[in-house]
């Protein structure tokens, strides 16, 4: 496969680049170079060899969802502001 001048165009439209004149050529011929390498892989022997979809082994951990009770209580944490009212943290305005 050959990248054409139409390709670079193409994909410096939809990258939303512009191009110099003088830079169309040498990015045809990194373009090329780079699909010429990977079409390497073309070549590997992949019989018998399941695709890999991720690297190693993941499980969903599922636990209970269950209610723990916590050594700080609701007064104890106001306490600690700077201001509160109805049993909320006031904080300053930010806009």
């Amino acid at each position: 496969m050959s990248i054409t001048r139409e390709d670079v165009l193409h994909l410096a439209k939809l990258s939303n680049i512009s191009l110099k004149e003088d830079q169309i050529e040498p990015l045809m011929k990194d373009l090329d170079g780079i699909v010429n390498y990977f079409s390497q892989l073309d070549e590997l022997d992949t019989d018998g060899v399941e695709p890999t979809y991720q690297c190693f082994e993941m499980e969903n951990v599922w636990r209970s969802d269950e209610i723990e009770d916590f050594e700080a209580n609701r007064e104890d944490l106001l306490a600690l502001t700077v201001e509160s009212e109805d049993n909320q943290i006031k904080v300053p305005k930010v806009l």
